[in-house]
């Protein structure tokens, strides 16, 4: 079978019933665990099922580290990421991309006793700062000479060394800052916003037009209705999911 024989994803999913979603699992209040029932939780679960449902199919959940999760993808172990995967250059060069669902931008986190301004990322230069491995923070970090970037496979291990010490500030998404700073028990606090506006989409193989279609109308639809703005208001306590006006 040639390429030109390949089924679109689309054809496949409805075949199979389910839409098979790949997320970190660990990245609060974007998808995470429920400490209370188990089950994952947060906005890109929320954003996958209802994505899922306007395509009248199944989600199934599959849980990998971020650092392999693009991998995973390519290599099809799943049909799409929802996992506030950065629409960038060089990821479009490898994986189609569905229309943002959400915009943000990158936020310093320091130690709530930090006396120290750190107004861009120019500013950490002889510091060390903790990013998330194969994030787009990652590239911006280590895009600034003289910054020392140690990174973190997860979100939790990164602010913990914040919080002890161990690094002098964390780069991270400023929707999950603001979470964190209503919800964390760890002695930190937001820093400056730094750098320009994030969008967030839904990545999936090339060569698939019809998925690609039915995925950009039922995001359409959620957002026509109300119902993205308000799954983003209850996680973020604001709509990220369309540009700031």
């Amino acid at each position: 079978m040639g390429p030109a024989m390949a089924a679109d994803l689309l054809d496949t999913v409805k075949a199979r019933g389910t839409l098979r979603i790949a997320m970190e699992g660990t990245y609060p209040p974007f998808n995470f665990k429920d400490p209370k029932t188990g089950q994952l939780a947060g906005y890109d679960v929320e954003v996958a099922k209802a994505v899922s449902a306007k395509l009248g199919l199944k989600p199934e959940f599959v849980s990998t580290e971020w650092s392999a999760i693009l991998a995973g993808l390519a290599a099809g172990k799943y049909d799409v990421i929802v996992s506030q995967v950065a629409i960038t250059p060089k990821r479009e060069q490898a994986f189609d991309f569905s229309q943002p669902y959400t915009y943000s931008s990158p936020q310093l986190i320091v130690r709530r006793n930090e006396s120290l301004q750190y107004k861009t990322l120019a500013d950490l230069k002889g510091k060390t700062l903790g990013v998330g491995q194969g994030s787009v923070f990652e590239q911006q970090a280590k895009a600034v000479p003289g910054i020392v970037v140690k990174s973190y496979p997860a979100a939790p291990e990164n602010l913990q060394d914040l919080a002890f010490g161990r690094v002098d500030a964390a780069l991270n998404d400023s929707l999950m800052v603001a979470y964190l700073l209503k919800n964390s028990q760890l002695p930190i606090k937001a820093g400056a916003r730094v750098g320009a506006v994030e969008r967030m989409g839904i990545p999936f193989r090339k060569g698939n037009p019809k998925f690609k279609a039915a995925v950009d109308r039922a995001l359409a639809e959620l957002q026509r209705d109300g119902s993205l703005a308000r799954m983003s208001t209850r996680w973020f306590g604001s709509d990220a999911s369309r540009p700031a006006r």
